[in-house]
């Protein structure tokens, strides 16, 4: 839904090693990568990317949900998260007070951020 979406972080490497565990699952890597300050872009395949640099100040907390193709990609997703020292925030379910099939689950990153996967389909 985005172009891409740029933030700092206080601890670029941890960060870093954070966002690519806990969103390999949706098939995200490395599409290109400057000096800390500059940061790096994760991205699907060069389609929307996040972008991440150092930075000393202290960034307000965001919320960033990605896009999930189906319910294991969320539970994938969650697992991964979690692996890579994020803090649960709401494991996977339906959140039916959204809509009928939303399904998501949310953990906390390494800078506060609230990160979420969710999928909009019905279970296959």
């Amino acid at each position: 839904m985005f172009d891409h979406v740029k933030f700092g972080v206080r601890d670029y490497a941890a960060s870093k090693a954070f966002f690519l565990k806990a969103l390999e699952p949706l098939g995200v890597g490395i599409f290109s990568e400057g000096p800390p300050t500059y940061g790096v872009e994760l991205s699907p395949k060069g389609k929307a990317s996040l972008c991440l640099y150092q930075t000393e100040e202290k960034p307000a907390h965001l919320h960033l949900a990605f896009a999930a193709e189906n319910r294991r990609q969320v539970e994938a997703f969650y697992r991964a998260a979690l692996e890579a020292g994020g803090k649960d925030n709401g494991p996977p379910g339906l959140r039916p007070h959204y809509h009928a099939n939303y399904y998501a689950a949310f953990v906390t990153g390494p800078d506060g951020h609230n990160i979420e996967v969710v999928c909009h389909e019905p279970e296959a």
